[in-house]
C-alpha cells in the first residue's frame, strides 16, 4: 500500500519554489526582505519553511503570535523575529525570554515593554494608516515621536499595512503611502516597512524592509495580470471508488446533483475534515489525467465525488489533482467563493506530506 493509499491525500510542498519566490520578491523590492510566516508558515510548516527561508538569506521573519513565535524560535535561534498581533498583558516577560520583537501598538503596549527593555530589547512600532485593526492613529504616532518610551522600548522598526495594496488603482494606497511618510519623517533614525506581497508592486511602498508572506507560497500578489510567483503546493487525492450510474442518479448528501444523463463518477479519499472547502460543492473541479473533472453535488467530511465521464484516466487508485497545474490556489479559493490565503492556510493535517527541494 502506498503512503497516500494510509492517508487518502497526498500534500506536496516545494521548499525550493519557496526560496525562489523570496529571492524573486527580494530582488524585485530591492531593499532587505523579511518573511511572514504566521498560521505555521502559511499552514505548509514552520519547521521546514523556516530553515529553508533562512538558507535562502531571509534574516528577518513575522508571526501572529507569541505562541507562534516560540515555536518558531526552535528553527530559527538566531534570525530577528516580530509579533505582529501585539503585546498582551503580563507577556513582556515571556518575549524577553525567547528573545522575540513585540509590534507594538498603543502607548500602553510601550509602557509594559519599556519596563523590561529598558532600551536594550528590540522592538517595532506599528501605525494603524487606514485598516483600523491594530496600532497607533497617525496622529498619536506623531505625538509619541519625542515621548522617553520609544527610546526605553528599543524600537528599531516602524510599520504599517495596506488595506488593498492587491488593487494598485485604489486611492487608498496612495493616502497610506503619504500617511506613512509622515511618520516616517518623525522617527528618522528607525528602519521602515509597509509593502506586504502586493505591496512590493507598489511605487513608493518599499521602503527598508520588506514583509511579504503569501506570495512566498505561490500565492499571486498581483491579481489581474499573471503570477510572477513559481507554485509551492501540490494537493492530490486518491479515487477510492468508480462507478457508472444512470440518467436521473443522484449523487452525494441531499442529493443535490441529478446526473442529466449515464455518467461514471470516482469517489475521491478527502473532504472537509482534511480541510477541503465544503463551499466549492458543485463550483470546483479537479485534474484527473489532465482532465478536468467537475465535483458534484456536497463535499462531505472524508470524501468527494467527481464526474470522470470525460477522463479514461479514472480508475480505482488513480490521483486527482485537486491543487496543481492550471488549479492554483487562487484558482481554488475563487471556486469556493473565498481566498487562497484562506484555502492554504486551511490545509489539514490529515494528508501525508512531502517536502520537494526543487530548483
Amino acid at each position: 500500500m502506498t503512503e497516500i493509499g494510509a492517508h487518502g491525500a497526498r500534500l506536496t510542498i516545494d521548499l525550493g519554489a519557496i526560496a525562489a519566490n523570496w529571492r524573486i520578491l527580494a530582488e524585485r523590492g530591492g531593499t532587505a526582505c523579511a518573511a511572514v510566516v504566521k498560521a505555521d508558515a502559511y499552514g505548509c510548516g514552520i519547521g521546514r519553511v523556516g530553515p529553508a527561508l533562512w538558507a535562502a538569506g531571509c534574516r528577518t521573519f513575522f508571526v501572529a503570535h507569541l505562541s507562534e513565535g516560540i515555536a518558531a524560535r526552535a528553527f530559527l535561534p538566531e534570525a530577528a523575529i516580530y509579533v505582529l498581533n501585539g503585546l498582551a498583558p503580563g507577556a513582556a516577560a515571556a518575549f524577553a525570554a525567547h528573545g522575540l520583537r513585540p509590534v507594538l501598538g498603543s502607548a500602553e503596549e510601550l509602557s509594559d515593554w519599556a519596563a523590561v527593555s529598558a532600551g536594550r530589547l528590540p522592538a517595532a512600532l506599528h501605525v494603524d494608516t487606514g485598516m483600523n485593526r491594530l496600532g497607533l492613529s497617525v496622529p498619536e504616532a506623531l505625538d509619541l515621536a519625542a515621548d522617553p518610551r520609544i527610546a526605553a522600548s528599543g524600537i528599531d522598526l516602524i510599520l504599517s499595512h495596506f488595506v488593498s495594496a492587491e488593487e494598485p488603482a485604489d486611492p487608498v494606497n496612495a493616502r497610506q503611502i503619504a500617511d506613512f511618510a509622515r511618520v516616517r519623517a518623525a522617527y528618522p533614525t528607525l528602519r521602515a516597512s509597509l509593502a506586504n506581497s502586493s505591496g512590493v508592486f507598489l511605487d513608493g511602498a518599499r521602503h527598508d524592509l520588506l514583509r511579504p508572506g503569501y506570495a512566498l507560497f505561490g500565492g499571486n500578489p498581483t491579481p489581474g495580470a499573471a503570477n510572477p510567483m513559481r507554485p509551492v503546493v501540490r494537493l492530490e487525492a486518491m479515487i477510492a471508488q468508480v462507478r457508472a450510474v444512470a440518467a436521473g442518479a443522484t449523487a452525494g448528501y441531499n442529493g443535490r446533483w441529478t446526473a442529466p444523463a449515464p455518467a461514471r463518477l470516482a469517489t475521491l479519499s478527502l473532504g472537509y475534515a482534511d480541510g477541503f472547502p465544503r463551499a466549492i460543492s458543485g463550483r470546483g473541479q479537479a485534474l484527473v489525467g489532465g482532465v478536468p473533472c467537475p465535483i458534484l453535488g456536497l463535499v462531505s467530511m472524508d470524501l468527494i465525488i467527481l464526474d470522470v465521464t470525460a477522463a479514461p484516466a479514472a480508475r480505482r487508485g488513480a490521483e486527482a489533482v485537486l491543487i496543481g497545474d492550471s488549479l492554483d490556489l487562487d484558482a481554488v479559493g475563487r471556486a469556493a467563493g473565498t481566498i487562497g490565503y484562506e484555502i492554504l492556510t486551511g490545509l489539514g493535517s490529515r494528508y501525508v506530506r512531502t517536502y520537494v527541494e526543487s530548483r
